[in-house]
């Protein structure tokens, strides 16, 4: 080995960087024990770099008691004998000597062989397990005793101990002593001490209540001796620390896991946010129980001021002191974060109010005695806003509370940039939408036409939702309503295509399937992947015929005073599809004063309400409402899901029967 590291590319590369970020402090050694590469976690926890390190025995940097076990400890690994762990102890930074698990595995390095080890610190809760566990063997407070078998009474074999006074006191018969067992044990605890009396060892856990009417876990052992008298040998520990430990460890663990749980949930609410409020609101309310904080406070910029959102607003607080704040405000450590860029965690308020005197006022106002702020960042080095979590008592945050922090801010100034990029995009297909849709459509005497268009209340969703009028020569007229597939611009863009299309093809062709036909036809020679569903009726106003072209809407819907009926024409596939398709033409009349009614399948249909429901409801309203078609679509609108995920396009109307001549309705209906 010549000493030198190479820095590979690729997969070597990877395996590299993941070395050197390992949570685990670890080092490459040479086959001598010396230090080849330590990663940070390593360097970080002896406090020294790594130039100072490359070179040293890794070993020598144990405790002195522990050098020689290290050693041999290497040894093994070198020789293929590396599975298992060993315990040592380690001079660290702070001089105190910490208890670590060492795992060694042996790796080829060059043309020879090295050893990674891998050092776990071990947390004071898990060395004193261990020692407990180990002083319990010692029996340090053991009660030695014997049961004779004839007379039931128990003795200590070598006096009195601190442990059998408080278990026992003066009390030497069996019966008096298992009135003290927990009820929940003491069935399990006779039906052992009975197999013992046939010759079985007795070996059990079990709960007690000592003199002073406390718990106490004991972990009792003892064997069957033959004799005169027959008895029971054996020997009682106190396990209570030791459970107590163990409980705390899983809890301990549970509370690691549920913060483990709730940070995967919490990231995933981030990342999935569609609205500037709502990420302001994840980090200011559901993220206090990760960091056991009193409050905490999210602000974005806009404007040049810091803004909070609504619910923030109304929680009052001192929010309404900082809401509409200058974001360029150094004096105060919000703004000094955002110019900055840099993190600030206050331990105090005395801390907070020696480095920014002009928040004196405002720290009046506040409960907090502790802070931590952080700057909220998209892809630019402009910061998009700032989080604060305050605490209510002086608060260190470690480093790994300050890490998971940042880590937090950077996901949502993430959601805030790619929410900023939607808005935009939101913003250009709402107005391509808007100006693809007829600003006023066509009007008729003897015709009452409302038409209602509303946008997804989805988030970040522009639909290809249309609707049209298109007066006809010989006294007809076109209505149609459509729903291209897909969101967005490209959505808008290719509804606007279809619109135009129908109207060029249908001032030259009353038949509807044909229209329909031609548009298919137009959609499927572009090459572009574009389905429509629509539906297009024509509509005589002499005689009220009506013909229908349909592609996959929703049915007609007709009602009259206190009745409604569904009319669906025969459908066909949606525009875009199968090339050369031909639409059947469904024909039928429109009785004077029956209004009518053609929409987009988000009308009546949700992940909530399936179409007949929906169909049905929406019946009613327009029988209730049948006679005004701008109040009926207005009613229409208001129904509509709140929470729908697709546009709605509706076009109502009513021929107004005054102004319908009866008799050639008459000579229609009767073929004349």
């Amino acid at each position: 080995m010549n000493g030198k590291r190479a820095v590979g590319g690729g997969s070597e590369g990877a395996l590299a960087e993941a070395f050197s970020h390992a949570p685990e402090p670890m080092v490459l050694a040479l086959a001598d024990g010396a230090i080849w590469h330590a990663n940070l976690a390593f360097t970080e926890l002896f406090d020294l770099d790594e130039a100072d390190l490359v070179g040293r025995s890794w070993y020598d940097l144990l405790d002195d008691n522990d050098v020689q076990r290290g050693s041999r400890a290497h040894e093994r690994a070198l020789s293929g004998t590396w599975g298992r762990r060993v315990r040592l102890r380690l001079r660290a930074a702070d001089k105190a000597a910490h208890l670590v698990e060492a795992r060694l595995r042996p790796l080829p390095v060059g043309e020879g062989t090295g050893v990674v080890v891998l050092l776990h610190v071990l947390s004071s809760e898990e060395t004193d397990l261990r020692v407990v566990s180990e002083l319990r063997t010692d029996n340090s407070d053991s009660v030695m005793w014997s049961l004779d078998l004839s007379t039931g009474m128990m003795r200590e074999l070598f006096g009195p101990t601190p442990l059998g006074a408080l278990l026992a006191g003066e009390d030497r018969e069996l019966e008096r002593i298992l009135e003290r067992v927990h009820p929940d044990d003491i069935t399990r605890v006779r039906d052992a001490m009975s197999a013992s009396f046939a010759g079985r060892d007795y070996e059990q856990r079990l709960r007690v209540f000592d003199r002073l009417g406390d718990e106490r876990s004991l972990h009792v052992r003892a064997r069957y001796v033959p004799g005169d008298p027959d008895r029971l040998v054996g020997i009682i520990d106190d396990v209570t620390e030791h459970v107590q430990l163990v409980r705390r460890l899983a809890d301990r663990r549970r509370t690691e896991a549920e913060h483990g749980r709730l940070v995967t949930e919490l990231s995933s609410k981030l990342v999935s946010a569609t609205t500037v409020d709502k990420v302001m609101d994840l980090l200011s309310e559901e993220f206090l129980p990760i960091f056991g904080g009193l409050y905490a406070i999210a602000l974005y910029v806009e404007d040049g001021l810091l803004r909070s959102s609504p619910s923030a607003r109304s929680r009052g607080g001192n929010i309404d002191q900082i809401d509409g704040r200058r974001a360029d405000d150094t004096d105060f450590p919000m703004g000094a974060v955002i110019q900055d860029r840099q993190p600030r965690f206050f331990e105090s308020r005395a801390e907070i109010i020696s480095r920014f005197p002009s928040a004196v006022e405002l720290m009046r106002q506040v409960r907090g005695q502790a802070w931590a702020t952080v700057p909220i960042f998209g892809d630019g080095k402009v910061a998009l806003g700032v989080w604060q979590m305050v605490w209510d008592r002086p608060h260190h945050a470690g480093r790994d509370e300050r890490a998971l922090m940042l880590t937090f801010a950077g996901l949502a100034g993430q959601a805030l940039q790619r929410i900023k990029t939607q808005q935009a995009e939101l913003e250009l297909a709402d107005a391509v939408q808007r100006r693809m849709l007829p600003r006023q459509v066509a009007s008729f005497p003897d015709m009452d036409i409302a038409t209602k268009y509303l946008p997804s209340r989805a988030e970040w969703r522009i639909c290809g939702d249309f609707y049209d009028v298109i007066e006809l020569p010989e006294n007809k007229v076109g209505l149609l309503v459509g729903d291209v597939q897909g969101h967005g611009v490209e959505a808008a863009a290719a509804m606007g295509q279809i619109r135009l299309a129908f109207r060029a093809y249908a001032t030259d062709q009353s038949d509807p399937g044909v229209v329909l036909g031609e548009t298919n036809r137009l959609l499927t020679e572009t090459g572009e992947i574009v389905f429509a569903t629509c539906g297009y009726l024509v509509v005589d106003r002499e005689s009220g015929v009506m013909q229908a072209a349909w592609a996959g809407q929703p049915p007609v819907v007709l009602a009259s005073k206190d009745d409604y009926e569904f009319w669906e024409p025969e459908t066909g596939p949606p525009l875009g599809v199968l090339p050369d398709t031909e639409y059947v033409v469904s024909t039928r009349m429109l009785p004077p004063g029956t209004a009518l009614l053609l929409c987009s399948d988000g009308l009546v249909e949700s992940s909530e309400v399936p179409m007949s429901e929906g169909l049905a409801e929406v019946g009613a309203i327009l029988a209730e409402y049948h006679e005004t078609p701008e109040e009926a679509a207005r009613i229409l609108a208001e129904r509509a899901p709140a929470g729908r995920g697709d546009d709605i396009a509706l076009l109502v109307t009513r021929m107004v029967p005054s102004l319908v001549p009866t008799e050639d309705r008459s000579a229609v209906a009767s073929g004349t």
